[in-house]
This record gives structure tokens, sequence and C-alpha cells, in this order.
């Protein structure tokens, strides 16, 4: 058994509240949502962070950042919306696998954080 958190979630082995599947890609509810809005995408296929994911297949990369723009339009968030990959701990990274953060439903100020 897989010890990373999104792996066991992809796997079917924890639950999460699934927005889309595909055989690449799954998207679900953040637990701990930061907008009305807070989806994670992540690939089905284990990377660190997303230069890996890049680095190692840069088409699965495309992929999921079209499949969290698809997430976007599927939650109607047609006022905008923010896509976020935090690679790293200064960057906020807190689970080691690759993952979107899809984010809207308010206006996002800037800088983030």
């Amino acid at each position: 058994m897989s010890e990373c958190l999104f792996c066991r979630i992809v796997g079917g082995e924890i639950p999460a509240a699934e927005v889309m599947r595909t055989s690449e890609v799954v998207a679900f509810w953040d637990i701990s949502p930061q907008a009305p809005t807070h989806v994670l995408v992540v690939p089905t296929t284990h990377y660190d962070d997303a230069m890996a994911m890049s680095s190692a297949d840069p088409d699965l990369a495309g992929r999921l950042l079209r499949a969290a723009g698809e997430v976007a339009n599927s939650q109607g968030l047609d006022a905008g919306y923010r896509i976020v990959f935090n690679t790293g701990d200064d960057g906020g990274q807190s689970v080691r696998h690759v993952h979107a953060h899809v984010l809207g439903g308010r206006a996002m100020s800037w800088p983030p954080g």
C-alpha cells in the first residue's frame, strides 16, 4: 500500500468527493477549501511535483492543465478562476504528489500569501 495520500485516493483506498475521473486524472474537492470552489486535480501516476511531471511526461502535464480548465467550466466559474501548483516546502506543497488547485467563486487578491 502506498503511503502517498493522493495515490490512496486515486486507488480508492481513501474516499474523496470526486468531480472528474479519467484514466489519467482525478479531480476532487479539497477538504480544507480556500475559496467557495476549491478542487484538486491530480494525475493518476505519482510524480512528486509539477517539475517532475513536466520533465517526465510533458504531454500529461498539458492534459492535467486542460482537465483543470474543464473542472472550472463544470463548476460554472465563468467570472474567473485561479489554477495553482504549489512546489516544495517554501511553495506551500503539503502533499508530495503533484496537484493543481482550481480556486474560484470569489474575487482573488494579489499577492496570494
